[in-house]
């Protein structure tokens, strides 16, 4: 299923959310920016194991759960045996001198991490839900409740998977569980909303209105179903697993919160009484 539009008006034009896309955008391109190609990582262990330097701005910029869980800690790959990587961990001086990597500090990868990406689809999904269910929240919050509402589901989700791999020393990406929040948020103050959805059904392909409570109830199920097998984020080049634990994190964040920071904030708007098309 994939979200096209909602019914739901707004009362001014959303520019935290369009901010929030353009700023998800611009680092995606950044990422790009950085050599593809295997084995150009700049730190030994990760051109040994075949990683590029985009795979390597993951692990200096991406939300470590070993490192947020131990805060002062920097864990890096620093060597390579038997065809894995192995990873090490120290005050920052002995991990860049053993790794070669600048690994930014734990508290700056919780807000990095969530405007990085693995690829394009990563990217076109995450920011199509941002703009279908954000701008509203958005409006339901007003701009500053809004950042702070968006980046704390972020951190929320980061701290929700790395609880369950403590020891992990692999880098988590994306704006999944920020996003995530905002859906959780969307479910709780519109779950009447008729949302505009693309459904792929094998070869069956229908555009429908679908209630918010419904399709976003779907989605997570489908995230937390594989979440309970705490599947990883990523691997050295990228390629790895969904961060689902992360997800329902932020979902249960959103949930939990989004009446909170909506306190003393205006109404639902009301459904737009033309069907959408």
């Amino acid at each position: 299923m994939i979200p096209l539009k909602d019914n739901l008006p707004t009362a001014r034009f959303p520019i935290v959310t369009v901010v929030l896309i353009a700023i998800n955008i611009a680092f995606f391109v950044w990422q790009l920016s950085a050599s593809g190609e295997e084995g150009s990582a700049t730190s030994p262990a990760l051109e040994r194991a075949g990683a590029s330097e985009r795979d390597q701005l993951n692990f200096e910029y991406g939300a470590i759960p070993k490192e947020v869980l131990n805060p002062g800690e920097y864990c890096a790959p620093t060597d390579i045996k038997r065809g894995e990587i192995v990873d090490s961990c120290g005050s920052k001086d002995e991990i860049e001198q053993e790794s070669g990597l600048d690994q930014a500090p734990w508290w700056v990868t919780l807000l990095t991490s969530m405007f990085m990406h693995g690829g394009i689809l990563h990217i076109a999904f995450n920011m199509l839900f941002l703009w279908v269910f954000g701008n509203n929240i958005e409006d339901a919050l007003g701009r500053l409740r809004f950042v702070a509402f968006y980046l704390l589901a972020g951190i929320a989700a980061v701290y929700a998977q790395s609880a369950f791999n403590a020891d992990s020393v692999i880098p988590q990406i994306g704006a999944s569980g920020a996003v995530a929040g905002v859906l959780g948020g969307y479910a709780l103050l519109h779950p009447r909303a008729q949302v505009l959805t693309l459904i792929f059904i094998i070869f069956f392909v229908t555009i429908v209105e679908i209630p918010a409570m419904i399709m976003l109830g779907i989605w997570f199920v489908l995230q937390f179903i594989p979440a309970v097998a705490d599947v990883a984020t990523t691997d050295v080049a990228g390629e790895g697993g969904v961060a689902y634990l992360a997800h329902v994190g932020g979902f249960a964040f959103g949930l939990a919160l989004i009446k909170l920071f909506a306190l003393g904030r205006r109404g639902d708007p009301p459904s737009s009484p033309a069907p959408v098309h």
